[in-house]
């Protein structure tokens, strides 16, 4: 898989980065979606497939971008087909953080430092090409004004994004309302894509709740901002949150 085309967490992340603050839309459900885009990146690359509601490999072999190559072994090591609900509710701290690095890297994204309160250290990311961003929401914005399907691509990242929130955050207000609604529609048009953002959106009511971890608190909210608390997918290390985690507070 070439370096050449961004992928489907790091266009979810562009398009959740706010070019004016520096802050990301839906932190919380964000978080879920970027696990959800990493399945669909790695559906599209031909290494894993939907298997009902549950996601097999079906070609380990590496894809190139270590991000991806590691949540491909972590699926490789289950041995069997997993829930993607399941799946996508396992903590993976620092997720967000690794794809803002890997933009800052790129030269897509720049770092501000900053201070909440006059005290707190934070990490705020600007974007450095606009125009990468404009190119990304223009794809959202045809697909959705013409009512023509789009290419799977484009397709998967009108259901993660509608399934992490970020529809107010595209088409705000009363104007944008038929906007938001044809952006829920696009999700009929990729399988993969529409799997992983109804597992998103699972997570989000509730739905992969581990009665281990004590009182279910999926009754927050049914809407795509609403997210219970993250439970572990089995074979998913946490990853510890370290001091570049603790102090990019991007919300």
């Amino acid at each position: 898989m070439g370096r050449s085309r961004r992928t489907l967490p790091e266009e979810l992340l562009l398009l959740a980065l706010d070019p004016t603050t520096g802050t990301t839309a839906q932190p919380q459900s964000l978080d879920l979606g970027l696990a959800g885009a990493q399945l669909v990146e790695l559906a599209l690359a031909g290494r894993i497939a939907p298997d009902g509601d549950r996601i097999a490999v079906v070609a380990p072999r590496p894809t190139g971008d270590p991000t991806l190559d590691c949540a491909l072994e972590l699926l490789r090591r289950r041995g069997a087909p997993v829930r993607a609900v399941h799946w996508i509710g396992g903590p993976r701290l620092g997720l967000r953080q690794t794809y803002l690095s890997h933009l800052e890297r790129c030269g897509m994204v720049h770092a501000v430092e900053g201070q909440m309160c006059g005290v707190l250290p934070t990490t705020r990311y600007q974007a450095t090409d606009t125009a990468i961003s404009r190119e990304i929401r223009a794809r959202l914005d045809s697909a959705i004004r013409t009512g023509v399907p789009p290419d799977p691509r484009t397709a998967a990242l009108a259901a993660l994004a509608h399934a992490v929130g970020l529809g107010k955050h595209l088409y705000p207000g009363n104007e944008g309302r038929s906007s938001r609604s044809r952006l829920r529609d696009l999700i009929r048009h990729d399988p993969m894509g529409g799997l992983v953002a109804h597992a998103v959106m699972d997570v989000q009511n509730g739905a992969a709740a581990q009665p281990r971890r004590g009182p279910a608190t999926g009754r927050q909210g049914a809407g795509p901002g609403a997210r219970s608390a993250p439970q572990p997918a089995r074979g998913v290390p946490a990853q510890p949150r370290h001091g570049s985690m603790a102090r990019a507070a991007v919300h």
